[in-house]
């Protein structure tokens, strides 16, 4: 082979390899600037709801005590126990507390008898000072010795009244005895179930400074309700009566239903978060609730079928500059150049409340700007929102139809995707 058509032969690859990248060249310059994630805009069924946890507990719950300090004798109920109103559940040791009653007694026994001799010793001393008041009027006994009798009957009616007062105080620590003696049997004060018992027979509880918690009784597990924390964001949706349902980690697949019975007004401020309890009224005839578990509620306060719904990325997007630049639209605040929908600038095609080219005041909340993509061209769509899932949301009002492909993210192509994401 000779030199020359050597050099014929790598010309002609030298050229083929420049043409093969001039073609790529120009067809990757064909290729559109920017790629978009789009959907679509679609008709169905919207339901608005709150979700919050709460935790179920019985809807009347009786801590039973003991009045009196002493040992436990015994224990007639136990966890899960069923009891009646007035049922004995448990007795303290009433050895101290009888002896207590029989001095009692023996005191209120003493009082009677010295009242008695009291009374004795009065009417004794009133015959005296009878007799010498006759004999003073006869002049046969000096004026001392009636003196003498008068204060003798005066002194014995005095004893009488403090030996009745005497009465009246025994009486009063016997009656205060007996009582302390009945509280050595703790009665049940409701019809329910016990759902805690906090002492063991031989413990000794003391009732110096509160009475000490034998047994926590439920009144009707049947009935119970949910105390759910709901953000104060989303306490403004919620009313009495509303429906609301829930699931328990212990059945994940049943779903209970109950009714807001209130939404109470006490905040409840953790770590500077404030929610506020709804209180929700479940049925519970199979007793498969219990209290003490997790509730994860949904409060359903908005439900439509059969409307225009937008997805809420959709919402969320906001064009970036070089798109903007692309498009002719000004990137500042002022630029608001009128597309061929009516939308504006990038102040409303964020779609939040900024403030729009000419001196507009703060945009409502339901109005919103979507950008469609029809015939590779992107345009903004002016839009009133409706209820929202959380994933998608009504379109009340606005030039959308089913089917119609709006953007919900923007993507460069190749090396402009970098500058593009940090918005050069």
């Amino acid at each position: 082979m000779t030199k020359r058509r050597i050099t014929t032969i790598v010309v002609a690859v030298a050229l083929l390899v420049a043409g093969v990248a001039a073609w790529r060249l120009n067809s990757g310059s064909a290729k559109p600037k920017f790629q978009f994630d789009t959907a679509k805009v679609e008709k169905g069924k919207i339901v608005a709801k709150v979700t919050a946890t709460g935790t179920l507990s019985a809807i009347v719950t009786v801590q039973v005590g003991s009045q009196v300090s002493g040992r436990i004798a015994a224990l007639y109920a136990d966890f899960n126990s069923p009891v009646k109103k007035g049922q004995l559940v448990a007795k303290i040791d009433p050895a101290l507390f009888q002896a207590a009653v029989d001095q009692a007694k023996a005191n209120y026994l003493a009082a009677q008898g010295n009242l008695a001799k009291a009374q004795a010793q009065a009417l004794d001393a009133g015959r005296q000072y009878k007799r010498q008041k006759e004999l003073a009027a006869r002049q046969l006994n000096a004026q001392a010795d009636v003196d003498t009798a008068q204060a003798n009957a005066d002194a014995a009616n005095a004893a009488v009244k403090a030996a009745e007062g005497t009465v009246a105080q025994t009486k009063a620590a016997l009656n205060s005895a007996e009582v302390n003696l009945a509280y050595t049997n703790i009665i049940s004060p409701t019809k329910g179930t016990v759902i805690s018992r906090s002492v063991d027979v031989g413990q000794t509880v003391a009732a110096s400074f509160q009475a000490p918690t034998i047994f926590v009784i439920a009144e009707d597990l049947e009935k119970m309700q949910v105390d759910t924390s709901v953000a104060e964001a989303d306490v403004g949706r919620l009313k009495a009566g509303m429906p609301a349902s829930f699931t328990v980690d212990a059945y994940p697949s049943e779903v209970f239903r109950g009714v807001v019975r209130q939404v109470r007004n006490n905040p409840q401020t953790v770590q500077n978060v404030v929610t506020y309890d709804a209180v929700i009224d479940v049925s519970n005839p199979e007793l498969k609730l219990k209290p003490g578990m997790t509730a994860n509620v949904t409060f359903v306060y908005a439900e439509k079928e059969d409307v225009l719904k937008v997805p809420n990325a959709a919402l969320r997007f906001k064009p970036p500059p070089p798109m903007l630049a692309e498009l002719g639209r000004s990137g500042g605040a002022g630029g608001g150049a009128t597309g061929p929908t009516g939308g504006t600038g990038p102040a409303q095609a964020s779609g939040g409340g900024g403030r729009a080219g000419g001196g507009r005041g703060p945009e409502a909340p339901d109005r919103r700007t979507v950008w469609t993509y029809q015939d590779e061209k992107p345009a903004p769509v002016r839009i009133r929102t409706g209820i929202s899932d959380g994933s998608w949301t009504e379109v009340v009002e606005g030039n959308l139809a089913p089917g119609e492909v709006v953007i919900t993210d923007v993507l460069g192509s190749g090396r402009d995707l970098s500058n593009l994401r940090r918005g050069l």
